[in-house]
């Protein structure tokens, strides 16, 4: 694999990179882009040879065989992770920002109070806010260094208008891989309030050693009739811009109220995002897969460790995804200002913690899912731009 080859995406349209100067005022030339979370990596080669493969079709028009594509779906999540899906189940959304937004408008009401459990992926809010309903934030705790949920402070926190709780697992921005016992207490915290929850499973595969991803469906099957899954290949194999994604609902009656809502759309799968997540889910791809985990989990001790050597930075520890999360509140410093030495001094493009909710506004979120070089690099340039803390 090729992972330390150094990919040069500038002018390239590439959102994380050409935007990085207008988003942060990081400059294109010398400013290093670990906001978006996308990553820097050359495609796996079987994806390469799914877009020849369309090429040398030359057909671009209406298509159909959706069977296999759905087929290498099951397969990945029965295979990998040990859930036994049905293709009943399964809609094909454009991307999983696309498939909450669905889900919300079609199974809440405007008004409708929504948890998330904060500081959490930014579009959570986004998209509840966009569909005209409203958000109700439940702060994660940290307990020996990681974030874990508080059920019994939940339970007082809540107005009794929440009609849905949309969860991250793995969690981003924290890299956070949920135990049996977390999944069973949010599913029992479900039953307990009659909430809906949206599973968010897009980082599924970026698990690290001694830590496995366990669904929410094959965690707690007593809220099958409670419970909506998203999925997708666009984290793993970094083809977000193929626009695809999965909604699963196991429930019948759940489904058939999806199902009004989304027909309406008149929705249908593109070739393209089609062509590679069937790409992607085989065993060149599960090859792939795994040699990327091993290698943003060294990028991943390397960074923290590089991090947690600064005076005044703490990474927390990492259990997968490819997003770190540093915390600069022992700097002493306003949020203005330690932003200002990581944009201004050392040229990073960051996501700034606070838009990822409460808990989030002495944090910033590092996308470490790049070439170790730049790893290294990031970890100079933040050390540089907080040397006189040492």
């Amino acid at each position: 694999m090729t992972f330390d080859t150094q990919i040069d995406r500038r002018g390239t349209d590439c959102s994380k990179w050409d935007l990085m100067e207008r988003a942060f005022g990081v400059p294109a030339e010398d400013g290093l882009a670990m906001w978006i979370a996308d990553m820097d990596f050359a495609p796996a080669p079987v994806l390469q040879d799914a877009m020849r493969g369309l090429l040398e079709r030359a057909d671009y028009g209406y298509f159909c065989g959706l069977e296999s594509y759905e087929d290498a779906i099951i397969g990945w999540m029965r295979d990998r992770h040990g859930w036994t899906m049905d293709r009943d189940w399964m809609f094909t959304t454009y991307g999983l920002g696309n498939g909450i937004a669905i889900t919300l408008n079609a199974l809440t009401e405007p008004g409708d109070e929504i948890a998330i459990f904060s500081p959490v992926y930014h579009e959570f809010a986004n998209k509840i806010r966009k569909t005209g309903r409203v958000v109700r934030e439940l702060p994660l705790v940290i307990e020996d260094g990681i974030y874990r949920m508080d059920f019994d402070a939940y339970d007082g926190m809540l107005s009794g208008r929440e009609k849905m709780i949309i969860a991250c697992s793995p969690h981003n921005p924290a890299g956070r891989v949920w135990s049996q016992a977390e999944l069973s207490g949010l599913a029992a915290f479900c039953q307990r309030h009659d909430l809906m929850l949206i599973s968010d499973e897009i980082h599924a595969d970026l698990t690290f050693a001694g830590h496995r991803h366990i669904p929410m469906h094959v965690a707690a099957p007593e809220i099958t009739d409670r419970l909506v899954m998203t999925t997708s290949a666009s984290k793993t194999f970094n083809i977000a811009g193929g626009r695809t994604g999965c909604v699963t609902i196991p429930d019948p009656e759940l489904r058939a109220r999806f199902f009004k809502f989304f027909n309406a759309l008149d929705m249908q799968p593109n070739l393209m995002g089609v062509a590679l997540t069937r790409a992607a889910y085989s065993t060149e791809g599960a090859a792939w897969a795994d040699a990327l985990c091993a290698y943003l989990e060294e990028n991943a001790t390397r960074f923290i460790d590089g991090v947690n050597a600064i005076p005044g930075l703490r990474a927390m520890p990492m259990q997968g995804t490819y997003l770190a999360w540093v915390d600069f509140a022992d700097t002493g410093m306003a949020r203005a200002e330690f932003s200002d030495r990581v944009y201004g001094s050392a040229k990073i493009a960051t996501t700034p913690g606070h838009t990822l909710g409460q808990g989030g506004e002495s944090f910033l979120r590092f996308n470490i899912g790049t070439n170790r070089a730049r790893i290294d690099e990031a970890v100079t340039r933040l050390a540089d731009a907080f040397k006189d803390l040492q």
